[in-house]
């Protein structure tokens, strides 16, 4: 390599590998397309080989770019890190910390606790990542992190939240055309709601539980897009009980046949714990979590 390449470089190189174009590139980053041209020529300069090739579809990344991919999207995950690290100050609840949960928890559960938070402390600002993929937390993805498996990574703060209920659950207008089933076996003969494809979570969860002859007529690898459908009156699928519960339309199915356990669990790493932002965030989040289980657990 004849010199250190800037970040710079590394982020339009990554940027243009997400966009697939210059000018794709440049639109994201706020940047000219010439800017963007230069910094790619740049770093193929810098390590002495070509990173994209032209086609009809667009730039096309060569063996050397896909093999930087990773080192530019650790380097990117480090950067947005530091930004975050140096917007807070010291003895100050201030700056941005960046919050990663499934969908479900993301969109229907936290907002409400969140909320609250930012009301006591104005200048903390919340980035919420509602994805169902486990971001790293030791390669700071995210600063905290609400997980429905346990966290095995060293070097983490971790509190177990307990076992949210999850069960099966249709609106009061589908089971007033098609009555309640009342066992296991009589779901055959209703319309189910589930995934699209038989992940290994699926098929343990019809192994453990024993579902017999299940087939889905309504299919979403989408837990909120499942959750709407049982809302809009589908048929039956299964959710948390304690959203459930908010709305009285909604029905549990078979309460005392069918309940799977959804582990539950807040972590960060430990570097962050004399953070004021970060500590702050993880106390209200364990807090708001609990009360949330104590509500769907409750009878």
């Amino acid at each position: 390599m004849n010199a250190e390449p800037s970040w710079d470089f590394y982020r339009s190189f990554l940027t243009v590998l997400q966009q697939g174009s210059l000018s794709a590139a440049a639109r994201e980053l706020g940047l000219t397309q010439p800017t963007i041209g230069r910094h790619v020529d740049a770093l193929e300069l810098a390590i002495g080989a070509e990173l994209f090739t032209r086609s009809p579809n667009g730039l096309l990344p060569t063996d050397a770019a896909l093999a930087l991919k990773p080192y530019a999207e650790t380097l990117a995950a480090t950067t947005a890190a530091l930004l975050r690290t140096a917007s807070g100050q010291r003895d100050r609840v201030a700056g941005t910390v960046r919050v990663s949960a499934s969908e479900v928890i993301a969109v229907e559960v936290l907002p409400g606790i969140l909320g609250p938070l930012q009301e006591t402390y104005p200048e903390l600002q919340i980035e919420l990542s509602a994805s169902d993929t486990i971001e790293d937390l030791v390669n700071r993805e995210a600063d905290i992190a609400v997980r429905m498996a346990e966290p095995q990574q060293d070097a983490l703060v971790v509190r177990r939240i307990g076992d949210i209920p999850l069960g099966f659950h249709a609106h009061r207008r589908y089971l007033e055309r098609y009555g309640i089933p009342q066992t296991l076996a009589d779901l055959a003969n209703h319309r189910l709601i589930g995934f699209d494809r038989q992940t290994a979570y699926v098929r343990m969860v019809m192994k453990r539980y024993a579902v017999p002859g299940i087939e889905f007529s309504f299919r979403s690898d989408s837990n909120l897009a499942q959750l709407s459908a049982i809302r809009a009156g589908v048929g039956i699928g299964v959710c948390q009980t304690g959203l459930a519960r908010e709305n009285p339309d909604l029905v549990h199915i078979l309460p005392d046949t069918f309940s799977i356990p959804l582990g539950t669990w807040v972590a960060m790493h430990e570097s962050l714990k004399s953070s004021p932002r970060c500590r702050a965030t993880f106390d209200v989040l364990v807090k708001g979590l609990q009360d949330y289980h104590r509500y769907s657990t409750s009878a």
